[in-house]
C-alpha cells in the first residue's frame, strides 16, 4: 500500500514539473554580432544596430564590437552616433587601427576634413603601411586644396595597394586640381586598366562610397571626359 502512494507522489510530481518555467540560455554577445552582421548585409541598418547595441552591452570590454556597432552606425548615416561609438573605442585604446581608420572615414564623409586630417594622420604614423589612412589622407587635402600632401598620401596608398584604382582616382583628382592634366590623365589611365568601367561616366557615381564628395565625383568625370 505504502509503496503505491509513493509510486503515485512520484508521478504527480513528474508531471507538475513539466509545467514549471525552465531557465532559458542567455544568448550571447558573439551571436548577437553575427545577428547584426547578417542584418547589414541585407542592409537592415536598424536591426543591425539594435542587434550589436545588444552585443555591446553584454560585452562591453569587446571594443572588436564597438567599433562594429560605429561602422554599422556610419553605413546607416547616423554620423554621430558613429562617432561617439568610436570614440569610445580610443578612449579605451588611443593605438586602435580600426577605430581610427573607421573615424577618420566619418569625419571625412561628415565634411569635417581637418578632424580627418589629424585621425587618418595618426593611423598613418601608428601603422605606416595603413593603406586606407592615406587613401582618405588624399580626399580630404584635395578638399583643403592642399595638393602637394594630397598627390604624396595618394602616390604611397597606390604603392600599397597596387590592385585598387581608387588610391589612383584620387591620385589624378589631385593632379588634375593642381594643374598638372598630363599627370592627371595618366593617373586615370592607370586606374582603367586595373578596371574598365572606370571608362564609363556613370559607373563613377560609385564613388561616393568610397569617400568621395559630390564635388570630387563631378572633377573627376571631367578628367573621363577630357581623356576620350
Amino acid at each position: 500500500m505504502g509503496a503505491a502512494i509513493a509510486r503515485h507522489v512520484i508521478t504527480v510530481l513528474t508531471a507538475s514539473s513539466l509545467f514549471v518555467a525552465q531557465p532559458t540560455l542567455a544568448i550571447p554577445a558573439s551571436e548577437y554580432r553575427a545577428l547584426g552582421l547578417s542584418y547589414r548585409a541585407a542592409a537592415k541598418y536598424p536591426e543591425a544596430i539594435a542587434a550589436l547595441q545588444k552585443s555591446v552591452e553584454l560585452e562591453p570590454q569587446n571594443l572588436s564590437g564597438r567599433v562594429l556597432l560605429g561602422w554599422t552606425q556610419h553605413l546607416a548615416g547616423q554620423k554621430e552616433a558613429a562617432a561617439e561609438s568610436l570614440i569610445q573605442v580610443l578612449y579605451c585604446d588611443p593605438n586602435s587601427i580600426p577605430a581610427l581608420n573607421a573615424l577618420g572615414i566619418v569625419y571625412l564623409v561628415g565634411g569635417k576634413l581637418n578632424a580627418a586630417v589629424f585621425v587618418h594622420a595618426w593611423a598613418a604614423i601608428l601603422e605606416p603601411n595603413n593603406e586606407i589612412a592615406y587613401y582618405n589622407l588624399s580626399l580630404a587635402f584635395e578638399r583643403l586644396q592642399s595638393y602637394k600632401p594630397a598627390i604624396g598620401a595618394a602616390k604611397r596608398a597606390a604603392q600599397l595597394e597596387p590592385t585598387n584604382p581608387h588610391p589612383l582616382v584620387a591620385l589624378s583628382l589631385a593632379y588634375w586640381q593642381k594643374g598638372d592634366r598630363a599627370a592627371a590623365q595618366a593617373a586615370y589611365r592607370q586606374a582603367y586598366n586595373l578596371d574598365g568601367r572606370y571608362r564609363d561616366r556613370v559607373f563613377l557615381n560609385h564613388l561616393q562610397q568610397a569617400g568621395f564628395s559630390q564635388q570630387q565625383i563631378e572633377m573627376t568625370k571631367q578628367i573621363l571626359a577630357a581623356h576620350k
